[in-house]
């Protein structure tokens, strides 16, 4: 049976590195490659050390010594994985045979008026 979207255990462990079946290709695509792709990976990549880091606000301490405990770890965690998310995601694509040039298809629709521009200019 081929179905459209995985199902809740599927997308839950695809979210975190599992191989969906070859019948999901055009919804992987879409997800990895499509319009709100980065905002999708920065979602599923803001879970885990949320996780990890929320025992910490278990500890008795005040606000701000949770907070000097917790925010620079998970701000970093952030950081990280916004600038490695188009490597993620090419990574993510590759592994589903998919094309990992795809990450680009939106940069590449939205600055087309300027390669046209160029092109017509020289």
């Amino acid at each position: 049976m081929a179905t459209n979207r995985p199902t809740l255990w599927q997308y839950i462990a695809y979210s975190y590195g599992r191989r969906l079946p070859d019948s999901m290709r055009t919804w992987v695509s879409r997800d990895l490659a499509g319009d709100g792709a980065i905002r999708r990976h920065m979602i599923r990549v803001a879970i885990p050390p949320l996780l990890v880091l929320a025992p910490f606000w278990l500890i008795p301490a005040s606000f701000y010594v949770h907070l000097e405990m917790t925010a620079p770890i998970y701000i970093w965690a952030l950081l990280m994985s916004l600038a490695l998310n188009k490597v993620w995601r090419r990574y993510r694509l590759a592994q589903h045979d998919i094309d990992p040039n795809l990450v680009d298809v939106i940069r590449r629709r939205k600055d087309a008026h300027i390669h046209e521009d160029y092109i017509r200019r020289y």
